[in-house]
């Protein structure tokens, strides 16, 4: 009966620490862009300019 009860503590024990964590929906891990340094690195450029958002020239219409 000892050996029963030791049995299926240890088992419940096993059971219960191989449980698995959920990320909540708005902490998963957001997946972005490399920064412009980087790919500069990557692209053999000699300036990150034309890989930045804030730099990046509108393609518009003309003044004249």
């Amino acid at each position: 009966m000892r050996k029963i009860f030791c049995l299926s503590v240890l088992v419940t024990f096993m059971l219960s620490s191989c449980g698995t964590t959920k990320v909540p929906p708005g902490q998963a891990k957001k997946v972005t862009n490399p920064p412009p340094g980087q790919v500069k690195k990557m692209t053999g450029s000699k300036s990150a300019a034309p890989y930045a958002p804030g730099q990046q020239k509108k393609a518009g219409k003309k003044k004249g």
